[in-house]
């Protein structure tokens, strides 16, 4: 189970780089993979593969109740986030597969995108 949770923990890390302007690194402070956009976090992960790994990743509040309904084993309430707004993955489960783990990275990478001001859209525009 370790090498799975380590596979997914590379591939989600792997995948949150490669969008436009994003950033994914551990961050010594909060002791977490933090997914960033300019600044902004769209994601945190745990970094080390254990059984109670999971990632944190925002969406919209319907959203996040429909995927807590429809995946009860894998998906929980934002782990210390806003319960609201932030859903967590558990990185063991394979009830959610690594597409659908990606979706999820891509749809808090885009609610973050649309809530930057036009300057840091244009900065994001530069740097692609």
């Amino acid at each position: 189970m370790q090498e799975f949770i380590e596979k997914r923990i590379k591939k989600m890390t792997a995948y949150g780089q490669s969008l436009p302007g994003a950033e994914v690194y551990f961050r010594e402070d909060w002791g977490t993979v933090y997914f960033s956009l300019l600044g902004k976090q769209f994601g945190l992960m745990n970094p080390a593969a254990d059984p109670q790994a999971k990632i944190t990743l925002k969406n919209l509040p319907k959203k996040n109740e429909e995927l807590r309904e429809l995946y009860s084993g894998a998906i929980i309430p934002g782990y210390y986030a806003n319960k609201t707004h932030w859903n967590s993955v558990l990185l063991s489960s394979k009830e959610v597969s690594d597409e659908q783990i990606e979706q999820l990275i891509f749809e808090s990478y885009q609610l973050v995108r649309a809530k930057l001001t036009k300057s840091e859209r244009k900065t994001l525009l530069m740097n692609d």
